[in-house]
């Protein structure tokens, strides 16, 4: 769930967006056509507050959040960390990796096992905004064999997500990090992930394999996710916000998105049907 994200802002809606020149070194920061989340390879330009302030400095997070040390001691190296993300196998069998892209709202405080998120901490006091103009998530189709029987495996398509309103200035997700640090070399990283939330009318049709979308926040709880000293009802239910149907738009796009040259470029297919927004 939304894995492939992307921002592009010109240097006067930089300006604007901001309206503080110190931070106009970090204008190549805001000009990423599509960043794919999976590969866990490219920083992303997150909001993060300045302690003791009601201010925010703009900084390259990686995309992918990873723990804390002291709950989760084996993560220490670069290696223990691909182990963490992709898995591996020893003499006990294969071990899942763990999909910290996105943090689920409904589980930021418990996870589905009743015990403590690893994503609790950062909750309570390491929030943050992914800036965006816009996302993609597949849409799945069912396909008929030749006999008239639904296919086992569906069509996937493509679809960019975006915020019509916010054609000229990002819109906001809520996020949360975690200063990492690489034991080897003592390099610290930030790290975060994206919260998600159900669907909405709009989503469920386009991502309606899992029925799930960022939580997309208006400025006012933008503002309160990011400097509000909050309890965990307040964050959960900030964290479990739908951004309204009839304030987003999709279409498909080609589904070589990610070598395109504009990923974002609109394509027909005349087998899908129209979504549904009323």
């Amino acid at each position: 769930m939304c894995y492939y994200n992307g921002i592009r802002v010109t240097r006067s809606e930089y300006i604007r967006l901001k309206d503080l020149e110190k931070l106009l070194a970090n204008y190549s920061l805001l000009d990423i056509p599509l960043v794919e989340g999976p590969l866990y390879s490219q920083a992303y330009p997150v909001l993060k507050a300045v302690a003791g302030k009601e201010d925010f400095e703009l900084v390259n997070m990686e995309w992918g959040f990873l723990p804390e040390a002291t709950s989760w001691p084996f993560i220490k190296t670069r290696e223990e960390v691909k182990k963490f993300r992709y898995g591996y196998k020893d003499e006990k069998g294969w071990h899942k990796g763990y999909i910290t892209l996105n943090a689920t709202a409904e589980n930021l405080f418990v996870n589905e096992f009743k015990r403590k998120s690893m994503y609790a901490d950062a909750a309570m006091s390491r929030r943050c905004l992914v800036p965006s103009t816009g996302f993609w998530e597949w849409r799945h189709v069912v396909q008929i064999g030749k006999k008239g029987q639904p296919l086992k495996e569906p069509a996937k398509y493509p679809y960019h997500v975006y915020l019509p309103e916010h054609a000229d200035r990002p819109f906001y997700m809520a996020g949360i990090y975690n200063t990492w640090t690489d034991e080897e070399t003592g390099e610290h990283v930030d790290t975060f992930a994206v919260i998600t939330t159900a669907a909405n009318k709009l989503m469920e049709q386009v991502h309606n394999a899992k029925r799930r979308m960022p939580t997309i926040l208006d400025d006012d709880l933008a503002w309160e996710w990011m400097f509000g000293k909050l309890d965990p009802e307040r964050i959960s239910e900030i964290a479990k916000t739908q951004y309204p149907t009839e304030r987003m738009a999709a279409y498909p796009v080609d589904k070589k998105f990610k070598e395109a040259v504009d990923p974002r470029a609109a394509v027909e297919y005349a087998e899908l049907s129209l979504l549904e927004l009323a």
